[in-house]
């Protein structure tokens, strides 16, 4: 998840819905601007797919990937959860920005990228934006019931994932620096849901050490998101890793991306992963990462929300591994 905030807008943009220049045409405005179908939509943040959602995706990917290889699950099998997992991960990060805005519309008012979002200009009201955020987490939850035979207790254990992990989120900037260590067990929640759902127990050696490198990732690109923020963050008292960093963050966050790359090399090791994933997967993270530190300016706002958006791509890279792995394995 992106922390309830998207980058800025490109002022090039060809096109712009007609809710938003309405929304513009009227923030200075006393009277709030009407709701529009528009507005809900923009709420959930899927005017932005997949920018979020597949942060939230990825790390279900995974396990399902490694674990399909382990048990070696028929790739039908595999397919179908593939895609339920993505349906529920987009629905629940739809529901963590509905809930994130709820909390923090006083805080977006102070903060120029956030201050036009329709919770702060009035166009929607709390209480319909609680409507939504409880049709977005029961929908979410649903997806989990057609996993497997076991989808009760995998809903009930997905259902951690909703609360407390993505409903204490927002509140997290305002108790601790380190909101992005939270939000990292939130957003990569899916794993052990993933996980649990092929192979009907937790593995104890891969498991968690792969879950604590995931986090490690998050604390990486969210903080880099944050970076887009800082100032305004400082002067309306959000806590974040970006600002605890300080100038600092680059070198950090470095060690962070070091942490993840080893913890998935090491649970590639004990789930007995083939060489495709440790080439491709793990390599090409190391690579991807490498890339993204060398030509990140964390000083440059910008830079913040490109090198968030450069993330999902690390998505691709390692489940490309994981599957041709799987493949090799258990289809070929």
């Amino acid at each position: 998840m992106d922390g309830g905030r998207r980058p800025r807008a490109d002022p090039k943009s060809r096109f712009t819905h007609p809710a938003e220049l309405e929304t513009r045409s009227q923030k200075t405005s006393a009277v709030p601007p009407k709701a529009t179908w528009y507005h809900f939509f923009e709420l959930t943040r899927l005017h932005k797919f997949p920018l979020g959602n597949l942060l939230v995706f990825w790390p279900a990917a995974w396990g399902l990937a490694m674990t399909a290889r382990a048990v070696s699950l028929p790739p039908q099998t595999l397919a179908l959860e593939t895609v339920m997992f993505l349906l529920g991960g987009t629905l629940l990060h739809s529901a963590a920005c509905v809930l994130n805005d709820i909390c923090d519309r006083d805080f977006d008012a102070k903060v120029e990228r956030t201050k036009n979002r329709p919770l702060v200009t009035g166009a929607i009201s709390v209480f319909g934006a609680s409507i939504l955020l409880l049709c977005l987490t029961f929908a979410s939850m649903a997806m989990l019931l057609f996993t497997n035979r076991t989808a009760y207790v995998i809903a009930l254990i997905g259902l951690i994932g909703v609360f407390p992990l993505h409903a204490l989120y927002p509140l997290m900037k305002r108790w601790t620096n380190w909101p992005q260590a939270w939000l990292g067990l939130a957003m990569n929640w899916g794993l052990p849901v993933a996980w649990i759902s092929v192979t009907g127990e937790v593995n104890w050696d891969a498991l968690p050490i792969f879950f604590l490198g995931t986090v490690c990732w998050t604390i990486v690109y969210d903080t880099m998101y944050a970076c887009q923020d800082r100032e305004d963050d400082i002067k309306a008292g959000v806590k974040s890793t970006a600002v605890l960093f300080g100038s600092y963050v680059r070198p950090i966050l470095a060690v962070f991306a070091i942490v993840f790359v080893a913890c998935m090399t090491v649970a590639g090791v004990l789930n007995h992963q083939g060489p495709a994933f440790f080439a491709f997967s793990c390599g090409g993270a190391a690579l991807h990462f490498l890339y993204q530190f060398l030509t990140w300016n964390p000083d440059v706002p910008a830079e913040g929300g490109e090198k968030f958006l450069m993330n999902h791509n690390i998505g691709y890279i390692i489940w490309a591994g994981m599957l041709l792995d799987y493949y090799f394995k258990v289809v070929a």
